[in-house]
């Protein structure tokens, strides 16, 4: 039996006529750059998450470094982020000159909030959260502190989709939620798309102006921006999606909750999630100190499986320039060594889940 560690083409597949019914809309229309589609899922993703406006951009790293530059962070101010984030977080930070604080992870890997305070220096300028995995962060706690510093707040959503924290949606939180649509999330796209979330209306129109070269009237160029815009063709295809959002979402609670029922092995620390929020289970993320060791024994029997994420962005060669050494973040060094993500797709099969439940029970090490 084969289970790889994620399909993408069952996601499609379950909704296929509708997919491929906008696709030739969009197609057959002649507009293909910020026309209707683009327009019409702003609105609709910005009711859905529950904020005033939504600015669709080309990727989720895009998102997240025009919010940096637009927020005015630069050389000389620093952005405190955890540690055990994906990379594309940091590089929202470093490539506008800033420089990357980074925080320990808590126990349900979003950044500690109790640990952010001692990190705030008179060069801070924002704190950046990262919803990893689809759980949403203790965000009370975070929008305390920005206020009593005066600091700006950035959330990364790119795996959080409809988490809650006290009822409230991630992205909302903040001055900017920054979403990616890579096809592997939740609400995936069919190549790369992202977009950022505000209530500011006049952020909202500088993302606008932007995204597209700085300009607010062609070929009339207000700032240096970037090309950055979400095409019509995704608009099209997320629209789709986002009309199946809770389907989407409760289908992947219900192979977590499975999980977390059926796996008994004492070698493994499950996922949990703290009493006020959510998680929408982007990746549903188990530990183990047998790491190396599980991960072959399930690929023996069929089971694929991924590490998110194995080199820490501190720890990588990209940021050696850093000089931050080993043993500096050893919660989230820890957690690179330990993590391994499970399969957890839509379209996954109950006799899937089984097996792969009955393989990690099975595993002795």
């Amino acid at each position: 039996m084969n289970v790889s560690p994620n399909r993408m083409d069952l996601g499609f597949y379950k909704y296929q006529k509708e997919f491929e019914e906008k696709a030739l809309e969009v197609l057959r229309s002649g507009r293909y750059i910020l026309g209707g589609e683009v327009e019409a899922f702003e609105k609709e993703f910005a009711a859905y998450v529950g904020a005033k406006y939504c600015v669709g951009l080309a990727s989720g790293l895009d998102a997240l470094w025009i919010a940096v530059r637009l927020l005015g962070i630069g050389k000389g101010d620093e952005v405190i982020v955890q540690g055990n984030t994906y990379i594309a977080s940091v590089m929202g930070i470093t490539i506008n000159g800033a420089t990357p604080v980074f925080v320990e992870p808590d126990e349900y890997y979003a950044i500690d909030a109790d640990k952010i305070e001692r990190a705030i220096t008179e060069k801070t300028k924002a704190i950046m959260v990262v919803h990893l995995y689809g759980v949403a962060a203790d965000m009370s706690k975070i929008v305390a502190l920005c206020k009593k510093y005066d600091l700006k707040l950035i959330e990364d959503c790119a795996q959080s989709h409809g988490a809650l924290h006290n009822g409230k949606m991630t992205g909302t939180f903040g001055d900017v939620g920054c979403f990616s649509f890579y096809p592997t999330k939740n609400l995936g796209a069919f190549g790369d798309a992202g977009a950022v979330v505000t209530d500011d209306e006049d952020l909202a129109k500088e993302f606008r102006t932007f995204r597209n070269y700085g300009s607010e009237k062609r070929y009339y160029n207000k700032v240096v921006g970037a090309n950055s815009r979400l095409d019509e063709l995704q608009a099209g295809l997320l629209r789709v999606r986002l009309n199946h959002i809770e389907e989407i979402t409760s289908e992947k609670a219900e192979i977590a909750r499975k999980y977390t029922e059926g796996i008994k092995n004492p070698l493994l620390v499950l996922p949990t999630v703290p009493k006020d929020s959510t998680s929408v289970w982007h990746q549903y993320v188990v530990r183990c100190e047998k790491r190396e060791a599980l991960m072959q024994y399930l690929a023996d029997r069929g089971v694929g499986t991924l590490i998110h994420y194995p080199i820490p962005p501190h720890l990588s060669e990209a940021y050696a320039h850093l000089n931050i050494a080993r043993g500096t973040l050893p919660i989230t060094e820890k957690y690179a060594d330990t993590v391994l993500s499970l399969p957890i797709y839509n379209g996954m099969t109950d006799e899937d889940q089984k097996y792969v439940i009955e393989c990690l029970n099975a595993f002795e090490g």
